[in-house]
This record gives C-alpha cells, structure tokens and sequence, in this order.
C-alpha cells in the first residue's frame, strides 16, 4: 500500500465528525481499505461515507471495520476484493 493511499485515508478520517470515533482507526485499517475497494480513488469515499451514515443511524457514532464490512461496493471493488478465509478440512 502507498502513502498517499494512506493519506486519503487520513483526510477522509480526519472530516468526520462522529462522536465516538476514534481517530486513527481508519488510518490503521488503510491496507485493509486499499485492499478492499482495489485503491481505487472513488471506492473509499463512498465506503467511508457509507458506514459513517450507517453509525449516524445506528447511534454508535463511530466507524469499526465491522461497519465497513457491511457497506456494499460497487460491483468492480467487490469483485477484486476476496477475503482470506480458512478452509476446514475433515479429520474423519
């Protein structure tokens, strides 16, 4: 992930007025943003916008990476972003 990716992420952080946010947690979640909207430009405002609305309505008044995990994408960002998950294999 490049700087100025993470930089975005800081301003973007840094215009939200949410209560109970804490400043920085975007910050450290910008490897997983960049990752998940392809680093495209677009992607992570609309994100971002979308979950700081979602804890508006939802009276928490802050962004987790739960909330974001919530927030569909446009349909080229969540095509790229396939999240690690781990295979159980059988012991029988």
């Amino acid at each position: 992930m490049h700087e100025p990716f993470k930089e975005l992420v800081r301003a973007m952080e840094n215009a939200l007025d949410l209560r109970y946010h804490r400043a920085g947690s975007l910050v450290r979640l910008a490897p997983y943003l960049h990752a998940r909207t392809a680093g495209r430009i677009g992607s992570p405002a609309r994100l971002i916008k979308q979950a700081a609305l979602t804890a508006l309505v939802d009276g928490t008044e802050r962004i987790t990476k739960s909330t974001l995990e919530a927030v569909r994408l446009d349909h080229l960002a969540e095509q790229h972003y396939r999240p690690h998950t781990r295979t159980r294999t059988s012991t029988r």
